[in-house]
């Protein structure tokens, strides 16, 4: 096929040549566009995958999270899970950082890095049978109704390990996993639940004991040991140098 008309000092495209330059200017022009398009796709950061406890990941993971923002533009994706679960979920890789109670049993097999500890207090609306008492112990607690967190939460296995210690059945009435639905039962019965004293209660409906002898948990991240993402590097490091002052003691 001829392409171009050749003449003195001039060259001009034939009928055919044309046709062929409108079809390969559309081939081009998809090709940059389906270039661009993936250039973007394989540039796009995947999330930084942590697990967070469903109740005290709410006392100081949120501004956390927005003060790591303001130096760094990594997105992140935060999934609430008990500290039992969240470790499992780490070590099989689904999650590239977790927020855990640091008492959970196999925290050997993890890096970590120790954020917070906090005592467990007994809270109790402010018409129970003990409101006027100025502490708890689990002999106490022998026949009292109780509302506990979720299975796979560290704190949910030290209180059961109390009751076996004593060869107690304690009277479980609900486990959940949400404050808000914890404090409503406690507020409207005779029930009271084990919370960490950095959970605000409010003072008006709740009376909050703390517990003889005290539980006290370290919260703090674990990852995998060996290598790990570098964003998920950088959220460690920042982790490491953010003041948690604000919610300790």
């Amino acid at each position: 096929m001829q392409f171009f008309h050749h003449s003195r000092n001039r060259i001009s495209l034939t009928s055919d040549g044309e046709a062929f330059y409108l079809k390969a200017s559309k081939l081009l022009a998809e090709a940059k566009e389906i270039h661009d398009d993936f250039t973007k796709l394989g540039n796009r950061v995947r999330p930084i995958r942590i697990g967070i406890p469903p109740i005290m990941g709410t006392v100081f993971f949120p501004r956390m999270l927005d003060a790591f923002h303001e130096t760094d533009s990594v997105p992140v994706q935060l999934m609430e899970y008990g500290s039992v679960r969240a470790c499992d979920l780490v070590a099989s890789g689904d999650l590239d950082l977790a927020l855990v109670n640091m008492d959970v049993y196999t925290l050997d097999r993890f890096e970590s890095f120790e954020m917070m500890e906090a005592e467990c207090d007994y809270c109790i609306s402010r018409t129970h049978r003990y409101a006027g008492a100025s502490e708890i112990t689990f002999d106490m607690l022998r026949d009292e109704e109780l509302v506990l967190l979720n299975t796979d939460s560290v704190l949910n296995q030290t209180v059961y390990a109390r009751f076996r210690s004593m060869r107690v059945t304690p009277r479980v009435v609900m486990e959940s996993s949400q404050l808000y639905t914890i404090l409503n039962v406690v507020r409207g019965g005779q029930c009271g639940a084990f919370l960490f004293s950095p959970i605000a209660v409010n003072p008006r409906d709740f009376v909050t004991l703390p517990i003889k002898p005290v539980m006290t948990n370290r919260f703090g991240l674990v990852w995998k040991k060996g290598p790990i993402r570098r964003q998920a590097e950088s959220f460690i490091e920042f982790a490491k140098a953010y003041d948690m002052s604000p919610y300790i003691g």
